[in-house]
């Protein structure tokens, strides 16, 4: 496996998705959850989704329940919370577990592509963001922590490659 272009995901709807059907684009890859701290993300999330994805950008929200039971909802009403409270229209993959042994292909190749603070690979909290070259490979990692609309400058960057 050479880049995520490798991988298939399934989508909340549960119908599977090669992601090789992003090549040639900018994706902000994000681990979410519906109660969170970092909740309030999806708005920036939508919003970077808004201004750039005419440009080629997509984002890629992928629910995890890992940390805190903070995603306990079923698809249905991830999506339904999504779209309700903050106009969620980027794609939303189906839960999923990022850490441990049933990890998704996707975040065991984006932890080891882009290791965290110190090396270490563990997706730390929900909202970690991962930022991916048009040609599928890693570009960096964000924490939980970092909002949306500070990756601006590193997207216009990457769709500047």
């Amino acid at each position: 496996m050479n880049t995520i272009f490798d991988i298939a995901a399934d989508r909340l709807d549960g119908q599977p998705v090669s992601l090789a059907q992003y090549k040639g684009k900018v994706l902000l890859i994000v681990n979410t959850a519906s109660k969170c701290g970092f909740t309030p993300q999806y708005q920036g999330l939508e919003a970077v989704y808004q201004q750039f994805r005419e440009r080629g950008v997509e984002v890629l929200g992928f629910p995890c329940n890992q940390f805190g039971a903070q995603e306990p909802g079923d698809a249905g009403e991830i999506g339904a919370f999504c779209e309700k409270n903050y106009g969620v229209s980027f794609p939303l993959f189906a839960k999923i577990d990022v850490n441990g042994e049933h990890a998704h292909p996707l975040f065991q190749k984006l932890k080891r592509d882009a290791p965290g603070i110190l090396g270490t690979e563990r997706i730390k909290w929900n909202f970690t963001k991962f930022l991916i070259r048009k040609n599928g490979t890693v570009y960096n990692r964000y924490a939980p922590a970092t909002k949306p609309e500070a990756l601006i400058a590193d997207i216009e960057k990457l769709l500047a490659e």
